[in-house]
């Protein structure tokens, strides 16, 4: 189940998978304290739905409104998500890369879609030759070594189409009496694979990228024509190319007209690392871009992958929600505060669980004190005290051993990151409450440890 919350998390914005675990986990070991008291687990779930609802409308009343535009605010985005994890060696250079992808595949309605971000693996070279290219980087070669290695101003042809003979739909068999028979049959299928090549050339298409394959024949009529041709490119290149390029998927080739064609400054076969790979840059207004993510080793560039897909994650959700709130553990350290009034006025035995609600969302600044290596109860306190004077944006400065101002200080991130952590982590804490009993094994046959009778455990 706790796996389950780093996922939606993952799947929903990109970022905030630790705090959501962490969370979760902090709810469930509170949760402990209560029944213990004998608060029934029905009471504890209760009071935890009613503190994450009302946590989300206090999420909402003190976020920030950002432009789509203020570039400067969505680098600092980034750069809170680029943060901790290894990408950090130059975040100032990739916060840019990140940045300027995101806002090429903006839509018209303000929706970043980061799936027509290709990112592109490669290792060697260093972190900082990392690029953003206006345009797509495919991990392909051409299709014949004789075909030219660039091709400037191209016409791009995208099709969705075998260039080969058609097999008949029927098991036929084909007698063959002379030789002269068996010339005429492979002049034929010659002759059909030339006259498919031959609407491509009247097309005025000087670049082909193919979703199938390209016969040995058609590939030799392409080179005579000078055509730069890629076969069996993967169907999501394909989209992002027709976005980048301004071209129509082609599925018949009977169909193709001059009107279908992309246009790009430049397609290139390039070497990276020992590999080829097809650059198609120099797009109008490109709708997909690439990255190149280069690093030292393997394990550096997986790294790197996985702090990029992070930040273009959150970078697109501001983009479309267009809501921040201050990093650092402030958010976390105000709701805390806030739901303890909130507890108070609800009274009972909800009262309990909305206060272990409260003092779970501590978990956050508490950790970051300690991972930065301060002590956790020191710093906790000092900014509960700043909260008490009103002070709702002040935060952990980890460098400072101090809080500070998280906005100033330009940590921030998505509310959505937050409200989704939260609505998470409280489900999977309540889903957990809701099971009657633990079947714990162990190799002495005693019982397990966790959660005393009617509470958390298995099915």
């Amino acid at each position: 189940m706790i796996v389950e919350v780093a996922k939606t998390q993952d799947a929903e914005v990109g970022d905030g998978t630790t705090s959501a675990v962490v969370i979760a986990g902090e709810l469930l070991k509170n949760a402990e304290g209560l029944l213990a008291q004998n608060v029934h687990p029905t009471v504890i779930a209760e009071g935890y739905q009613m503190a994450a609802a009302k946590a989300l409308v206090m999420l909402d009343g003190f976020a920030i409104t950002v432009k789509p535009t203020d570039v400067t605010m969505l680098k600092k985005i980034a750069e809170t998500a680029l943060t901790g994890k290894n990408a950090e060696v130059s975040k100032d250079h990739l916060c840019d890369i990140l940045v300027k992808a995101v806002t090429y595949v903006t839509d018209a309605d303000g929706t970043a879609d980061i799936s027509h971000i290709n990112v592109e693996k490669k290792v060697g070279g260093s972190v900082d030759d990392s690029a953003l290219i206006e345009g797509m980087v495919i991990n392909k070669e051409r299709a014949h070594p004789n075909m030219p290695k660039s091709v400037k101003d191209a016409k791009i042809l995208l099709l969705n189409a075998a260039l080969e003979f058609k097999k008949t739909e029927v098991n036929a068999t084909i007698k063959i009496s002379t030789p002269g028979q068996a010339q005429a049959f492979i002049e034929g299928e010659e002759q059909m694979v030339h006259e498919m090549v031959d609407k491509i050339i009247k097309s005025k298409a000087n670049v082909l990228f193919c979703q199938k394959g390209i016969d040995d024949v058609a590939q030799h009529y392409l080179t005579k024509a000078g055509i730069f041709a890629v076969r069996r490119v993967k169907k999501s290149d394909i989209d992002n190319l027709a976005r980048a390029t301004g071209a129509t998927l082609v599925t018949s080739i009977d169909e193709i007209s001059a009107k279908d064609l992309g246009k790009a400054g430049l397609v290139e076969e390039r070497k990276v690392s020992n590999d080829d790979m097809i650059y198609i840059s120099g797009c109008r207004n490109p709708k997909a871009v690439s990255i190149i993510v280069r690093g030292g080793t393997e394990h550096v560039v997986d790294e790197l992958e996985r702090a990029i897909h992070d930040a273009l994650m959150v970078v697109g959700v501001v983009v479309k929600a267009k809501k921040i709130v201050a990093g650092g553990g402030a958010p976390e350290t105000e709701l805390s505060l806030q739901l303890r009034k909130y507890a108070a006025q609800e009274g009972g035995r909800v009262q309990l669980a909305i206060e272990a609600f409260a003092s779970s969302l501590e978990i956050i600044p508490r950790t970051l004190a300690e991972n930065s290596g301060l002590d956790a109860i020191d710093m906790l306190v000092a900014i509960r005290a700043a909260h008490e004077a009103g002070k709702k944006n002040f935060g952990l400065d980890v460098y400072a051993g101090k809080p500070v101002d998280m906005l100033k200080a330009g940590v921030v991130e998505p509310l959505r990151v937050k409200t989704q952590a939260i609505t998470s982590a409280a489900e999977a804490a309540v889903m957990i409450l809701r099971i009657d009993d633990i079947i714990a094994s162990s190799k002495t046959g005693a019982p397990g440890g966790g959660m005393p009778p009617g509470g958390m455990g298995g099915y």
